[in-house]
């Protein structure tokens, strides 16, 4: 059994977190690491604690196509929710999510420092490509590997137990 790199090993995290999404549009998760790989904050994407979620109380956002309507949308995006738990914004080197991340998580991401944005699936808004780019920072897209696969799936059995 081969050992994955760092970027397919978060990617394969990240992609395990998605499960836990919760908005009918889209499943997406993420992973801030630190420049020496370590995790420091996770995130999938679903309503704030307390409102109901999308999946079984449909948002004026559901049936709308990915990347419109986001102000319909009662989500918090998995960047975002990753941001609010992480404790120190200044250590994050690094952005896994399953889908790049729309301009708004962008911004967000731009205000720490966040150096690369690595995902699986590329997202509707080329301006959030354009500007993180235009700030000198990595924008990498990877399809994921048979052993990030195996990672998401090892860490979905681990906190889905039977």
């Amino acid at each position: 059994m081969s050992r994955p790199d760092w970027d397919n090993y978060f990617l394969g995290i990240a992609l395990a977190i998605s499960t836990r999404g919760s908005c009918a549009r889209r499943k997406v998760g993420a992973v801030l690491t630190t420049a020496d790989n370590r995790i420091i904050a996770t995130g999938y994407n679903g309503p704030a604690t307390g409102i109901p979620n999308c999946i079984e109380t449909p948002c004026k956002g559901t049936g709308l196509p990915s990347g419109t309507g986001l102000d319909s949308c009662e989500a918090l995006h998995a960047e975002q929710n990753a941001l609010i738990y992480c404790q120190s914004p200044f250590l994050i080197h690094a952005c896994y999510t399953t889908c790049s991340p729309c301009m708004s998580c962008v911004k967000m991401l731009a205000g720490t420092n966040c150096k690369r944005i690595v995902f699986n699936e590329e997202y509707p808004h080329k301006e959030a490509k354009d500007f993180w780019i235009s700030l000198g920072r990595e924008w990498l897209q990877i399809s994921l590997d048979a052993e990030a696969k195996k990672v998401a799936t090892i860490a979905t059995i681990a906190h889905h137990p039977v």
